[in-house]
C-alpha cells in the first residue's frame, strides 16, 4: 500500500502533534485563556509511536513533531528514541518555540533528530514577550546556541510577521540568521482560531512585501532546495543560510502538497485549511494491535484529502481551530 491521493500526489510526510498545550499563548496561535483538551482524549504517546509505524509502512519517509509545544509533553523523549529507530525514515524533525531546547537538545540530537525548526517572530525582549504573553527572549536563544553545541545539524527560525507589531523584526532576524548560520523562513499569518489581538487582514503581509524589504539590504537569488515542507527558498549572496518564505495566501503551494497533519487527539486532518478529517484514535482505541486495519483507513483517507485550501475572503477565519490544535 501506497499513500497517494486522487490527485497523483505522494504523500510521504507526516506532522504529527503530540500536546495541545504550550507554555506560550502567542497572538496569533491562540487565545490567552485557552482551554485544553483532557488527557484522556489526548494520544497516548504509545498511540503516537504506532501511527509513525503505519505512516513509515506505508511509504511516509519523513515526520515532524509538533503541538502546541511538544517538548512540554511528559514523557516525550521515549517517543523520539522510538520513532528514529523507524529505518525507512529520512527525517525525524521537530518544531518548537524553544523554551525547553536548552534542557532537550542533547537528548533529541542522540534519537537522530538532525535539523529543528524553532519558531522566533522578533529579537526585542519585550516585543518578545508581548507577542508570546510572557515568554523571556533569553531562553530561547540559549535554546538555540545548546542545540547547535549538541550536534543538530540545521537549526531554521520561523517568522510570523504582523504589519503593525513586528515588521520591523524582519532584517534583525535575517541578520541574526546570517551571523549564527541559520536558515529562516517568514510565514504568512495562518487564518486558524478567532482572535481578538488584532485584524488579521490589517496585519496581513505578504512574502512579497517581506521578500522586497530583505532585497534592499542583501542580494537574493532563487533557489532550487527543497526540504519536503511548503517553504520556497532563496540564497543570500555571501551565505549558506536558505531564506524562505511559506505562502499559503499570496502564493498557494497546493498543488504539490506532499503531507497529512495527525492532532493531538488523534484526528488525520488531510489538509490544514480544510475541516476533512479521519479519526485514527478511535481506530487504535477500538482495535488495538490491527496494524493493518489502521493502514486501511489510512489509505482509504486519502480519497478525501481536498485539491486546495480556501482561506478567507474577509477577516473571520473559515477554520474555527487555533494551531495549537491543529498541529503546527
Amino acid at each position: 500500500m501506497k499513500l497517494t491521493d486522487t490527485f497523483g500526489r505522494d504523500i510521504t510526510y507526516l506532522r504529527l502533534s503530540v500536546t495541545d498545550r504550550c507554555d506560550y499563548r502567542c497572538v496569533y496561535c491562540m487565545a490567552e485563556d485557552m482551554v485544553f483538551l483532557p488527557r484522556a482524549q489526548v494520544l497516548t504517546l504509545e498511540e503516537s509511536i504506532e501511527i509513525c509505524e503505519a505512516f513509515a509502512e506505508l511509504g511516509v519517509n519523513k515526520i515532524r513533531i509538533t503541538g502546541g509545544e511538544p517538548l512540554v509533553r511528559r514523557g516525550i523523549t521515549t517517543l523520539f528514541d522510538q520513532v528514529g529507530q523507524i529505518d525507512s525514515l529520512n527525517e525525524l524533525t521537530l518544531t518548537t518555540n524553544g523554551s525547553q531546547l536548552k534542557k532537550y537538545a542533547p537528548e533529541l540530537a542522540q534519537s537522530g533528530v538532525k535539523r529543528i525548526n524553532v519558531s522566533l517572530d522578533t529579537l526585542n525582549s519585550e516585543q518578545f514577550t508581548d507577542l508570546t504573553r510572557f515568554g523571556k527572549l533569553n531562553d530561547v536563544l540559549e535554546g538555540i546556541q545548546a542545540a547547535k553545541d549538541a550536534g543538530i545539524e540545521r537549526v531554521k527560525l520561523n517568522a510570523v510577521i504582523l504589519k503593525n507589531r513586528n515588521l520591523d523584526q524582519v532584517l534583525p532576524l535575517v541578520n541574526y540568521a546570517l551571523a549564527h548560520d541559520l536558515d529562516i523562513s517568514f510565514i504568512e499569518e495562518m487564518p486558524l482560531g478567532q482572535v481578538t489581538e488584532h485584524g488579521r487582514q490589517t496585519e496581513f503581509c505578504s512574502s512579497a512585501e517581506l521578500r522586497n524589504l530583505i532585497a534592499k539590504q542583501h542580494n537574493l537569488t532563487p533557489s532550487d532546495y527543497e526540504t519536503g515542507g511548503p517553504s520556497r527558498y532563496w540564497n543570500v549572496a555571501g551565505s549558506r543560510i536558505k531564506l524562505g518564505f511559506i505562502s499559503p495566501h499570496s502564493d498557494n503551494f497546493c498543488s504539490t502538497c506532499n503531507r497529512v497533519r495527525v492532532t493531538a487527539e488523534g484526528k488525520l486532518l488531510l489538509c490544514l485549511g480544510n475541516e476533512n478529517a479521519v479519526d485514527l484514535k478511535a481506530v487504535i482505541r477500538r482495535y488495538p494491535g490491527e496494524r493493518e486495519r489502521l493502514k486501511q483507513v489510512i489509505v482509504d483517507a486519502m480519497t478525501v484529502k481536498p485539491e486546495k485550501h480556501h482561506f478567507y475572503e474577509d477577516d473571520a477565519p473559515q477554520i474555527i481551530r487555533f494551531m495549537n490544535a491543529t498541529g503546527g
